[in-house]
This record gives C-alpha cells, sequence and structure tokens, in this order.
C-alpha cells in the first residue's frame, strides 16, 4: 500500500509540474539583441556586415584570425543575415501532443531543452544536405516581430485552429528526387524553388511530435529509455548526441536511408570509423558488400569546455567551429537552460532558445503551418582531437560494461551535478 500511495503521489507531483511549465514557458520573453556595424557577424560558416557602405567607421573584415569564411553576396547584408537566420529550423517546447513513451506525460516543457537543441542541430545537418548552405527559406522575410506579452497558448491555440481548419486532411506527398521540370528557365528555376520546399517541409515532418515521426521527440525519448532516461528527465548534451545517432541509423524513411552519424568517443575522431560509416554495405556482417552509393555521415563530438562555466581558453576555438561552412551548429547548457548555439559577433554568441512553448501542430496533414506565432589560433587545451584508424585499434572499451559502450556518457545518479560546461558540436 506505501508503494502505491508513493507511485500516486509522484503521478500527482508530475501533472502538476507538466501543468506549470506549460504556463511558465507559454509567455515569451520580450528581449531585442543588439549587433555592431563594426564587426562581422559570423552565423553557421557565412560572414555579414551590417555596416552601410557610406559609412566611414572602420569594419573590420571576415578575413579575421577565426576563419575564412567566405562573406554572403548579394544585397543588403543585414536582410541577407535576418533571411538566413529566419530559415533556421527553430523548435521549442510543444504541449497536447501524444503521451510519451512509458509515461503519461503529453509536454516537455521544463525538461526537454535539449533534446530540441538537438533536433535543431540535426535539421541543418539535413538542410545542409538535402538543400545546401546557401538555400533560403522563401518566407523567410515574411515573418512579422511578436508582440510577445500578448501572445499565450490560448492565443497560439486559436491561431493553429484558424490554420487547420482550412486544411483538406490530406497526407504530405513523397517529396521525390529533386529533379528540374522541362520548360522556359523561369518556369525550371520555379519548378525547383517548389521542389525545395516539399524537401523542406518533409524534412520538417521528420521531427514531429507524434509517434509516428522518425527523428520527432517521441522517438528520442524512446531511445533514450535504453540509457535510463525517461520523459521528464534531463537529457545532457552527450546522450543526445548517441539518442540523435540512433534516431538516424534506424529511421526506416527512404529519404534518410542515405544518412548515417557517428559520434567521437572519448573526444577523438577515428577517421578510420567515419569512413566506415561513410561506406554503405549490404546486411551480411563481416562478408557484407559495399554498395556503389556511400552514405554522407552527421559527425557529433561531445566534449566538455569547463566546469561550473565556459573555459575562456576556448573562446577561439568555439568562434572557429561556428565558421566552418560545413558546422552544423553548437548544443550545450546546463539543466533547464540548454540552447542551440549558430554564431557569433566579437565576443557575443547567437542562439536560438526552445524554451518558449507552443501548440501541438500536427504534421501528417498537408501544408501544416510551418510556425505557430506570427513571428584558428593555436590552442593550449585541445576540446577534441582527430585520430588514424579504428577506435578500436586503441582498445578504449576493453573494461567498460556493454551499457558503457553504447551509452559512455551515462553518470553515476549518485554523483550527478549540474554543469555548465557540456557541450555537443560538429
Amino acid at each position: 500500500m506505501e508503494n502505491k500511495g508513493t507511485d500516486e503521489v509522484e503521478k500527482l507531483k508530475t501533472k502538476f509540474l507538466s501543468a506549470w511549465h506549460n504556463v511558465k514557458y507559454s509567455w515569451a520573453l520580450k528581449s531585442k539583441t543588439y549587433f555592431s556595424r563594426n564587426s562581422p557577424v559570423f552565423l553557421l560558416g557565412k560572414c555579414y556586415h551590417f555596416k552601410a557602405d557610406d559609412e566611414d567607421s572602420p569594419t573590420e573584415s571576415c578575413s579575421t584570425e577565426v576563419c575564412d569564411a567566405p562573406p554572403a553576396t548579394g544585397g543588403d547584408d543585414v536582410e541577407a543575415f535576418r533571411r538566413d537566420f529566419a530559415s533556421r529550423v527553430w523548435l521549442t517546447y510543444r504541449e497536447e501532443f501524444p503521451a510519451l513513451p512509458g509515461s503519461s506525460l503529453t509536454s516537455d516543457c521544463g525538461w526537454g531543452c535539449m533534446l530540441r537543441a538537438g533536433q535543431m542541430m540535426l535539421a541543418q545537418a539535413l538542410i545542409l544536405h538535402f538543400l545546401g548552405r546557401d538555400w533560403m527559406w522563401s518566407e523567410a522575410l515574411a515573418l512579422q516581430p511578436l508582440d510577445t506579452e500578448t501572445w499565450t497558448t490560448s492565443a497560439a491555440k486559436r491561431l493553429v485552429a484558424s490554420l487547420e481548419a482550412s486544411l483538406q486532411g490530406e497526407r504530405p506527398s513523397d517529396p521525390g528526387p529533386m529533379l528540374h521540370a522541362p520548360g522556359a528557365p523561369g518556369r525550371v528555376e520555379e519548378a525547383d524553388i517548389h521542389q525545395r520546399e516539399v524537401y523542406h517541409r518533409t524534412l520538417v515532418s521528420w521531427l514531429g511530435d507524434s509517434p509516428q515521426a522518425q527523428l520527432g521527440v517521441h522517438r528520442l525519448v524512446e531511445l533514450g529509455l535504453v540509457s535510463g532516461k525517461r520523459a521528464g528527465d534531463w537529457y545532457g548534451p552527450a546522450v543526445v548526441a548517441h539518442i540523435l545517432r540512433k534516431a538516424v541509423e534506424e529511421a526506416t524513411d527512404p529519404g534518410l536511408s542515405g544518412i548515417t552519424a557517428y559520434v567521437s568517443q572519448d573526444c577523438t575522431v577515428y577517421s578510420a570509423d567515419v569512413i566506415d560509416s561513410h561506406q554503405s554495405c549490404v546486411a551480411g556482417g563481416a562478408d557484407a558488400l559495399p554498395l556503389t552509393d556511400s552514405r554522407a555521415v552527421i559527425i557529433f563530438i561531445p566534449v566538455r569546455l569547463g566546469g561550473e562555466k565556459t573555459n575562456p581558453e576556448y573562446f577561439s576555438f568555439v568562434k572557429s567551429i561556428l565558421s566552418l561552412e560545413y558546422c552544423i551548429g553548437i548544443i550545450g547548457g546546463k539543466p533547464k537552460q540548454a540552447c542551440y548555439f549558430v554564431g557569433f559577433q566579437d565576443d557575443s554568441l547567437i542562439y536560438m532558445d526552445p524554451h518558449y512553448c507552443q501548440s501541438f501542430v500536427d504534421v501528417s496533414t498537408n501544408h501544416f503551418p510551418l510556425q505557430v506565432l506570427l513571428p584558428s589560433a593555436n590552442e593550449k587545451y585541445p576540446a577534441f582531437t582527430f585520430m588514424q584508424g579504428h577506435g578500436r585499434d586503441y582498445n578504449l572499451s576493453a573494461e567498460l560494461t556493454p551499457e558503457k559502450r553504447e551509452w559512455p556518457f551515462i553518470r553515476d545518479p549518485q554523483r550527478a551535478a549540474a554543469t555548465a560546461g557540456d557541450f555537443v558540436l560538429l
């Protein structure tokens, strides 16, 4: 009877906290981001200048010691940056979706920020693979500023209801290969833009909040159960990296068959292991035959950049990583404060914040809404290293249990402590 009473208290506590988090994170904080016109802004490998051509004040060049990132081209850099930033996939807390595996929770408010940050990083990897770094969302500049004090969950629900009322209940179609339609050059370009938008929408649907979504939060929570994580727990960035790898590897959608993921071991990337991941094989164990097509590899590198705060020795390293064209960003933080970092200006980082609760969107319908709101330096301490050969050559797992080999970042619950220095990056 005592155990039953304890279980009931825990369930009641969970429901109360879930309800409180839904209310707490349903209010957006009004804040403005200020940029300097005298320093370049870097966003996932692209460089932008906000200084007007007729201004006389000196402007730092993109060709700084941190990187050789290509400058953005064409038109006003402020508008180009806005369009580029708004084209990244922003994923936040959601509520009222189907119950998560192993629980009765229908929201990830208050605990799922690292999962959301990981999804955003994975989304950028998929955009890079399918659409390329130069792709921009056609509706990016149509977003309106948020009147944040007036937007509540009920307002979001009304907006979603009005959008869903116009839907016909159709299922999204298979994007198919990205082909150019025959015809005049203008029509070909229009068809190509439409095809890319289909890819974009399909990509977002893979990250939806339903049990059927290949890379959705339900799937990630299900995979997390293997590591001892449950819905409602806070997930560290290293555990999320391994969960994302599993989700990509086990995805059954044909569109994801040409992609795999690799997670570094002990801050070391082994080149032969990456090459093995890159080469597709026919199932059949050691005698498997390589296919003609190879797979794209997403590389996750879990590192610790400090203890309670980031070690200043790593500042230039972080900036150099975010200056790489094929960087998909950095996720990191501490419990209830995880974010997705995508760029920087001077010593300030640019990030996307998942700590805002929006209503569930059914991505199984056609034309589902893509938003609810209108809205090189020499290193003393290397964060990670590259090594030749395979990880097994170094006998790293000789004394590890099978669970630790699969989930090497699981900490002893009795020694678990909140730290601010865990990050996962490409």
